[in-house]
């Protein structure tokens, strides 16, 4: 067999390039829980000028500092021996509440990493592993990592996107959350509109435990209601609105899900479904985003499924058309996909 040495080349360094984001992720966690990026943020520093102002070791800041300007995090001067933070890479790395974070991302990475042994015994056997058995920094970096894009899209522009949904959010509905993790959608639409009321719901009891606790810090307990459920089991009829992210997918009966969200809607309802930008073949995904979610969904989604009832296995790019069928078979009758960004298609769907 003749090897193309150019060709071998080309995919070494893709090799070098994955290796070395792979060993960095680490590393930018690492950031994210010491604060140095947001002390690069506030100025300039030297290692050792860092080290005093984060109250860490200097060596080991030394290291950190120059595994991150390899990597093109951060910057480094050579003759004045500083690291310094440009204001783009502090947008995305630096501030936990804007609209890209991702540190978050890598906190959910390497704790989705931690199951790879019972992940790799899931190949052999078909079992899955259900997202409660998963590691807290699983449930933790999913929620750091999509809540900047809902704070940056939910409110301006999903629920605007709908049909006249924001009125009746304005005016005061009834809106279910269904798979709402920590909490963050949920409070983000508590926050702008304090006239309704919201149930929101997910059947990992500690991720409502703590969607609890972050609904009473934001102060929207008074009109947030948490409950511990599964999507084809919440409690409540008459809703004006609900609303699945990210989560559908991740179902093993989300047929029996869509069924229940369209009888727990009012006549006149809307289903809001945000879920990962996909095209509906394989070779529309064969793209840096498909490469996440892929990945991600083999880790983390597919075994969900898998540990479930129900026999669908959706996976993370499942795309339009499989979404828009199974909203159909349950019964609604108006499907569209009425926004997008980067990482989410968000549909509506209606009796």
């Amino acid at each position: 067999m003749a090897i193309d040495t150019g060709k071998l080349q080309e995919f070494v360094g893709r090799f070098i390039a994955d290796l070395g984001a792979t060993i960095a992720a680490g590393n930018v966690v690492i950031g994210h829980r010491l604060g140095l990026y947001q002390a690069l943020a506030a100025r300039p520093a030297r290692p050792e000028e860092l080290a005093a102002r984060t109250q860490t070791s200097p060596r080991y800041i030394a290291e950190w500092l120059c595994g991150q300007a390899a990597g093109g995090y951060i910057e480094y001067d050579p003759a004045t021996g500083t690291y310094s933070i440009t204001e783009e890479q502090a947008f995305a790395l630096a501030n936990p509440d804007g609209a890209i974070y991702a540190p978050g991302a890598f906190v959910l990475a390497l704790g989705a990493l931690k199951a790879e042994q019972r992940i790799t015994d899931a190949f052999r056997t078909g079992a899955g592993m259900g997202w409660h058995e998963q590691d807290e920094d699983v449930f933790l970096g999913c929620e750091q990592f999509f809540r900047p894009g809902y704070a940056a899209n939910l409110v301006p522009s999903w629920i605007p996107a709908l049909h006249g949904v924001e009125g009746k959010l304005r005016a005061g509905a009834k809106v279910a959350d269904i798979g709402c993790g920590l909490g963050a959608s949920t409070i983000l639409l508590a926050l702008e509109y304090p006239k309704s009321a919201f149930t929101a719901s997910d059947y990992h009891g500690r991720s409502v435990e703590l969607a609890r606790k972050r609904a009473s810090h934001a102060g929207v307990a008074d009109r947030v209601t948490f409950e511990v459920a599964t999507a084809a089991e919440f409690s409540g009829t008459g809703y004006d609105l609900a609303a699945t992210f990210d989560c559908l997918h991740d179902m093993g009966n989300p047929l029996a899900a869509a069924c229940h969200i369209r009888h727990a809607l009012a006549a006149d309802g809307t289903w809001l479904i945000v879920e990962p930008c996909a095209g509906d073949t394989i070779a529309d995904n064969l793209n840096p985003t498909g490469r996440i979610y892929y990945n991600a969904s083999t880790l983390l989604c597919l075994p969900n499924a898998m540990s479930q009832p129900g026999g669908y296995a959706l996976g993370a790019q499942a795309g339009e058309a499989a979404i828009r069928r199974l909203a159909t078979d349950a019964g609604f009758t108006r499907f569209r996909r009425a926004a997008e960004t980067p990482f989410n298609l968000v549909y509506e769907a209606r009796p």
